[in-house]
């Protein structure tokens, strides 16, 4: 919902003054590549689904005689929006250390060495971990249907053993804000959410993880999805299994689609699991911290 409030914005200044009844195909196009000039075409094509949907609601409300944003095609943006990119393992393990003091800890944990998606992690449910079994079953996002991107992406998977203590440590925190909320308390059975029990937003998370970088020195220019591309390059860069692992850990349903989105992060081959992870980014990066504190 942010997004849309986010790329619908800029449309306000543009055309929000003309009547709808008077509004014209020309006036959205003109609207549009003027938003396109500075903005990605991710951001002019939802811009441009959200005003359809919204005129053929008035349509529907016989409040307009045609839907004139359906007539037009959704001009390019000029740019393809910001790249992903992955940190390295000493950034990974500063962070990871920075956010020991955050309550998002275990976000930042799990999504660092599971690789899975930030729309899935924010949707994962308690009774989907088994913290002594060592799993999480993947099986819902925060998308408007509720399930995950793809049938492929459903998936159960190990956890490290530093992802299964710092959840063990989130339950304790999450009891104690469930005591101090008392009836404000909103249970709604998610790992992850706010500090009276609801569903987290996107904003929530980028703004802490924002603040966790900048307490770990390695800049504030991260987004949650640059920890699942730093999931797959540090296991790419310090393993020795298949490509269709990775596919497989990261929920793609072949691996074109890892080796088209990864391109920058995989090596010829990668080591799998919870195993590395622990190994990588926890005793061993102990290193790593103090090479990038010096």
């Amino acid at each position: 919902m942010s997004t849309y409030r986010e790329v619908t914005a800029p449309l306000l200044p543009l055309i929000g003054a003309i009547p709808m009844r008077e509004l014209t195909a020309a006036d959205v196009r003109v609207a549009l590549t003027r938003i396109g000039a500075t903005r990605s075409s991710r951001t002019v094509t939802i811009a441009h689904q959200v005003l359809t949907r919204a005129i053929r609601h008035a349509e529907a409300n016989d409040l307009v005689r045609r839907n004139v944003a359906s007539l037009i095609r959704a001009p390019r943006g000029c740019t393809k929006g910001r790249t992903s990119r992955a940190l390295n393992l000493g950034e990974a393990a500063a962070l990871l250390e920075a956010a020991r003091r955050h309550r998002l800890h275990a976000y930042v944990v799990l999504s660092l060495t599971t690789g899975i998606r930030s729309e899935e992690a924010r949707a994962l449910r308690w009774d989907h971990v088994d913290l002594d079994a060592s799993t999480i079953s993947v099986w819902r996002s925060v998308r408007a249907h509720g399930d995950v991107k793809t049938r492929t992406s459903r998936r159960t998977l190990a956890l490290p053993e530093m992802a299964v203590t710092a959840l063990r440590d989130h339950q304790e925190w999450q009891r104690q804000e469930r005591l101090s909320a008392g009836p404000l308390w909103q249970e709604r059975g998610l790992v992850f959410a706010s500090t009276v029990g609801t569903p987290l937003d996107r904003s929530h998370v980028r703004r802490s993880l924002r603040l966790i970088s900048r307490n770990a020195g390695i800049g504030e220019e991260w987004a949650p999805r640059d920890l699942r591309h730093t999931f797959v390059s540090i296991m790419s860069a310090y393993g020795d299994v298949p490509v269709e692992e990775i596919a497989r850990l990261t929920g793609h349903s072949d691996i074109r689609t890892t080796e088209t989105v990864y391109r920058d992060e995989l090596r010829p081959v990668i080591r799998t699991g919870a195993g590395v992870m622990d190994r990588l980014l926890g005793q061993e990066a102990d290193g790593a911290i103090r090479t990038v504190a010096g």
